[in-house]
This record gives structure tokens, sequence and C-alpha cells, in this order.
């Protein structure tokens, strides 16, 4: 019997769990951990994981591998919590949406010989929290890797076997490089909603608005209505590359309000 944790159980978290169950990896055991009191057991009745524990340590513990689900900013207190507990073969995995800074988090917090690879499922949904996992939720998505040089040759084989057991397409990537490509195709576009949807709320004639908004509206805006602590930390933990692609999405603006104005 082999122990799989995962360490936070909302969307990502508990579409990993429904994911491995579905993928019915003989002698598979999954246990769950989450800080919202409730959420484990509920997991677990929905068959998300086979045992809920009441903190992350004692879901690392003997565990041969470790998926941390939670926000970023939450991801190194986790390291911290699971490092007494790890297995020295153990191999710990993240889903965050920020990868070099959760990278630099784990040489600093994780003892040697354990393996950490970086990951980052490149699927979602608008809805958060374990009501809206989804068995599927990776299915033929990219799945972002980012193993360092000191990582063992079993430690990325067993990441791979992961991602292709979730039903994703593993896509390896340097930190680094991960980080400034999805400021571009993932974190610009989140701060682009909320902007916009800031600017039509603050509108005094907001109630008419809202009235007619309709598809176009909706869907430019959707993404701005996910879960406000991980943008917050996507913001922090990347603002360099976002700062860079809003940059250049300002510019385009300006050309094209050139444009539209015949200037």
């Amino acid at each position: 019997m082999q122990k799989l944790a995962i360490i936070g159980l909302g969307l990502i978290g508990g579409s990993i769990g429904l994911a491995l169950k579905k993928a019915k990896i003989e002698g598979l055991e999954i246990w769950g951990s989450d800080r919202e009191w409730g959420v484990g057991s509920k997991a677990q009745k929905l068959g998300a994981i086979d045992r809920s524990v009441g903190n992350a340590a004692a879901a690392a513990r003997d565990a041969a591998v470790v998926i941390i689900a939670t926000p970023v900013l939450a991801t190194r207190g986790v390291f911290e919590e699971i490092a007494p507990e790890l297995r020295e073969d153990a191999l710990v995995m993240d889903t965050c949406s920020t990868k070099l800074q959760v990278c630099k988090w784990a040489n600093e917090l994780l003892p040697e010989p354990v393996d950490f690879v970086g990951g980052h499922p490149m699927a979602g949904k608008a809805e958060a929290g374990l009501d809206a996992a989804d068995t599927d939720l990776f299915r033929d998505r990219p799945f972002v890797l980012t193993p360092e040089a000191s990582v063992s040759e079993r430690g990325v084989r067993v990441a791979r076997a992961i991602a292709e057991a979730l039903g994703a397409q593993p896509v390896f990537m340097d930190a680094a490089e991960h980080d400034s490509y999805v400021a571009a195709i993932s974190h610009l576009p989140l701060v682009a909603a909320a902007a916009l949807f800031h600017v039509a709320r603050a509108s005094q004639a907001w109630p008419e608005l809202a009235a007619l908004a309709a598809g176009g509206f909706v869907d430019t805006t959707r993404v701005a209505s996910g879960s406000p602590e991980m943008a917050h930390d996507i913001c922090l933990t990347n603002a360099e590359n976002i700062a860079h692609w809003l940059d250049r999405y300002i510019a385009a603006l300006r050309e094209f309000r050139a444009l539209i104005a015949g200037e």
C-alpha cells in the first residue's frame, strides 16, 4: 500500500483526488487534510480521499507522495509543517500558479534527499472550493512540471506519472520561464478582467449597465470572480512579470484608442 497525501482540498486538491481515484491505481491510498473544518470529511464522503486527518503533518507522515494544493503564500507554512514528517524518498509536489518563489521555499525548507517537483495544472473554474471539484478537470490540459537539476530521475518519473494519471499532458519547463509565460496568458487576463469590472462597477450608471450586461461582459470578466486570496498571492509572487505584461497591454490599448479616435 502506497500512501499519497493531498494538502488542501478545494477545487484543485479535490479534483486531483477524484481523478486519481478514477485512475484506479493499484495499492494507492489517498489521505487528505484541509485547514477549513469539515472539508476533509466531506472530501472523504465524495470519494476524493480515503482518509481525512486534521493537519498537514499527519497527512504527510510516511507518504510516498505529497501534493500541496493550497494558495501560494500558504505553501511556505505547509513546507515548514511537513518537513519533519517526510520520508527520505518522498516526492513533494505543489499546484501553485507561480513557481519560482515556491521552488525557492522548497529548496530552503524541505530536507534532503526529499525530491520536490513544482507543478501547475493549467485548468480551473470560476467557482472555487470542494463543491466545484471535477474528476475530468485536468483531462487533456497541460500540467507544467518544473523539476530542478537536483531532482532524482525517479522523482521526475513519478511526477510525470501523476500528471498523466490525472489525464493531463505533462509539460516540462524552467520555473522562471513558467512565471513569465503564465503572466501573459493567465495573470494578465485576471488583472484585466478585474480592472474592467471595477471600471463598470464604479460608474454611477452601474444599475443600468448591469441590467444590460450580456455574454460579452460576463465572459470577459468571468476570471475575476475567482478566489481573491489566489489572485492576491499570484500578484505578490509574480509582480515583476505581471507588471511587464501590463505595460505592454496598456501600450496596445493606447494604440487601439488612437485608431478608434482617429488620432
